[in-house]
């Protein structure tokens, strides 16, 4: 919950916009300032104050406790010009609460956590267990000192300016090891516990087996990603207790699908019971993964608990991303958090340059030039299934007529793909004539690299046919200059020659042009590679100067 608080008419008109647009996150607290701090900050993870910096200051000092706990807070002057993440910036969420408010409230987001300002992830916020010199590893980073990687296991983290060694150290691990001097150990989630529980097993032999098989192996607890079962036992006390004392989740399978699984110690026992050969080893190899601990019986008489203990190969993560039609605000916040986030970046290099200065410090970048798509799409699905995280950019939307379509016809069901949406060509330049795409539309690449013109020339004719809105991609290049004309004679014989044609050039780029002709005005040279071309369909007008379909399913009558 987010604790707002304010004292002047100001202030409450700011309280109110916050909590009408986040009405199930928010409470607001009356009365006096100092009480209703106070009371916010014992009950709600996070507080807006709408008060002076200094105030809040002196207000909230009192209460701190550990950064760890503390809420976060955050700071509206009353004017709504700044939100400034004063407490908390990443452990109580202040850093991205002051973003979130800066955007709803049109306010500039103040933060100064040093790793936040220059672009270097928190150690302690990649969202798993991080022991030893955090502080010191990350002012290490901060100051371009050497930092060694040693990455026990492959995962996909985000970039870190890390060299092959240094006196500061980052060790990715799920060994159960002590940190070194100036050593931080990241615990990734690579380990499953697969249990076993006879009914009314007591929490404390489920958890002392798990607990005791980990430590014997010599891995860490902290590594638990999931503890995994068999469905009948998805209701047991002692698996969910132990599960609510690690931390973690309780997976279920079938037991159709755990009798599938071959595991080196089945057993009569949990197939007369509940329809497996084998509970903990099979439930915790079902997705894969190396057995460390084989199945283990607890030491009480009788045992009642199994449990065995498999490690995951990390899944490489392949965000695809579209940047849009080339303006900074039209690249989503979204893909701006993937740019982010990213390891290794794939990408054209003119598109890279777009957006090299979004990246992070430590993300190797991968460019090549024009027509080597697959080459592309090839290195980044190799790299993502190295454990890496990768983003790969096409400019529009990566799914049409870009980079999505060959990096999933590349990829396989072993690392995790996220699409990200951008807004196509299409949609830029459609903003910019009108509303072109008010009805039916269709977009056609008039590129026959990749797609015999006879097929082109096909979906042209069926969509002249169908009397759809067409958008022309790659209409025209200095070695395709006959495509353009055969595509509007074709349009030509369905549609008349007042019919509006909209052609934008660049759109949303600092030269973009545009201009609003007709399917008998247009002349194909004045068109090249960087130009989209729409077509109206009988029902297009031009209104204002404005290329207009209208919206209706009944056809409308010319305007009078």
């Amino acid at each position: 919950m987010i604790g707002l608080i304010s004292a002047t008419a100001a202030g409450s008109a700011g309280c109110e916009r916050v909590a009408s647009a986040w009405p199930g996150r928010t409470r607001v607290y009356d009365g006096p300032v100092g009480d209703a701090v106070r009371r916010a900050f014992a009950e709600c993870e996070q507080l807006v104050c709408f008060l002076a910096t200094g105030a809040v200051v002196r207000l909230v000092a009192p209460l701190l406790i550990d950064k760890a706990s503390d809420p976060g807070v955050v700071c509206v002057d009353e004017g709504g010009r700044f939100a400034v993440s004063l407490v908390g910036g990443h452990g109580g969420g202040a850093n991205e609460l002051a973003r979130e408010v800066g955007e709803l409230l049109g306010a500039e987001p103040v933060v100064t956590t040093a790793t936040d300002s220059v672009g270097v992830p928190g150690l302690d916020m990649l969202g798993f267990p991080v022991e030893g010199d955090v502080a010191g590893v990350t002012r290490a980073l901060l100051d371009g000192e050497p930092v060694g990687l040693h990455a026990e296991l492959a995962w996909p983290l985000p970039p870190l300016a890390v060299a092959p060694r240094g006196r500061y150290a980052i060790r990715v691990t799920d060994r159960a090891l002590a940190p070194a001097a100036h050593e931080v150990i990241l615990r990734p989630p690579s380990l499953v516990v697969g249990v076993g529980a006879s009914k009314g097993a007591p929490v404390e032999e489920v958890l002392g087996l798990v607990e005791d098989s980990l430590r014997d192996a010599g891995l860490s607890a902290k590594c638990v990603a999931e503890l995994a079962t068999v469905d009948a036992k998805a209701d047991e006390p002692g698996i969910l207790g132990a599960a609510e004392r690690l931390g973690v989740p309780v997976v279920t399978y079938s037991a159709e699908e755990l009798a599938k699984v071959d595991v080196p110690n089945p057993s009569d026992a949990p197939l007369a019971a509940v329809g497996t050969p084998s509970v903990a080893e099979a439930a915790a190899l079902l997705r894969g993964g190396e057995l460390l601990v084989p199945k283990r019986k607890s030491a009480a008489q009788p045992a009642m608990a199994t449990c065995a203990v498999v490690r995951r190969v990390a899944r490489g993560r392949l965000a695809v991303v579209g940047l849009g039609p080339g303006a900074r605000d039209l690249l989503t916040p979204r893909a701006k958090d993937e740019l982010r986030r990213a390891s290794v970046l794939v990408g054209l290099d003119q598109y890279v340059d777009q957006i090299r200065d979004l990246l992070r410090p430590g993300t190797r970048v991968l460019e090549s030039g024009l027509g080597a798509e697959e080459e592309r799409a090839r290195t980044a699905v190799t790299e993502a299934r190295l454990g890496q995280a990768v983003a790969l950019i096409g400019s529009g939307d990566a799914g049409v007529y870009a980079m999505a379509s060959p990096a999933l016809a590349e990829a396989s069901d072993d690392i995790d793909v996220v699409g990200v949406p951008g807004v196509t060509a299409a949609l830029a330049a459609g903003a910019i004539l009108g509303a072109p795409l008010g009805h039916d539309h269709v977009s056609i690449s008039l590129s026959d690299l990749h797609t015999p013109w006879e097929v082109i020339e096909r979906r042209v004719r069926a969509a002249a046919e169908a009397d759809i809105v067409v958008t022309f991609y790659n209409p025209r290049s200095r070695g395709r200059d006959w495509q353009l004309p055969k595509a509007l004679t074709i349009l030509a014989e369905h549609r008349e020659p007042t019919t509006p044609v909209g052609v934008v050039r660049n759109a949303s780029r600092p030269d973009e042009s545009s201009r609003l002709t007709t399917l008998a005005g247009l002349d194909p040279a004045t068109v090249d590679m960087m130009t989209v071309v729409t077509v109206g369909n009988t029902a297009t007008r031009e209104i204002a100067g404005r290329m207009v379909t209208p919206r209706g399913y009944r056809w409308q009558e010319e305007p009078k």
